[in-house]
């Protein structure tokens, strides 16, 4: 029989600390991804159903990224993720590392299959309005992050 580890308490001290710099960066990029998508969806897009094609609020150089803006927001919301499946980190050890994959695992099934469903009639939902077929690569991506969170289980 072999030995069995001893578990991994999330409030246990001697488990690593809580908040550190590396959970702190990975906070920041999640958020960071978060509010330039969403600053960008709101402040600064143009409804392209509207014509003439008014012009745009928020600053030129990120109205002129267009799709770019979703790439930017995503990368940096997918790379906290990664950046949070370190061991150095609450989510990247323990109980931790199933719930951050699993989470991801679940979250891109959830995005493609929202995608299918309203993949006729999307004109309603936000952000999935934008992306057309890309919403397929943010759900595989969604999964990929998940695998991340694989390779670090035990």
């Amino acid at each position: 029989m072999s030995k069995l580890k001893a578990q991994q308490d999330f409030a246990n001290p001697g488990a690593g600390p809580v908040f550190s710099i590396r959970f702190l960066v990975a906070l920041l990029l999640i958020l960071g991804g978060i509010a330039w998508i969403v600053y960008y969806y709101t402040a600064v897009r143009v409804d392209p159903t509207v014509l003439p094609k008014p012009k745009s609020d928020g600053p030129k150089a990120i109205a002129d990224l267009v799709r770019w803006n979703y790439v930017i927001g995503f990368g940096a919301f997918f790379l906290g993720l990664m950046v949070a499946a370190h061991p150095k980190t609450p989510l990247g050890r323990g109980q931790g590392v199933v719930v951050g994959m699993l989470g991801c695992f679940l979250l891109g099934l959830l995005w493609i299959c929202t995608f299918y469903v309203i993949s006729n009639n999307a004109a309603g939902v936000p952000v999935f309005n934008d992306l057309g077929q890309s919403n397929l690569m943010v759900g595989i991506a969604f999964m990929a992050v998940g695998f991340t969170y694989a390779t670090r289980w035990e």
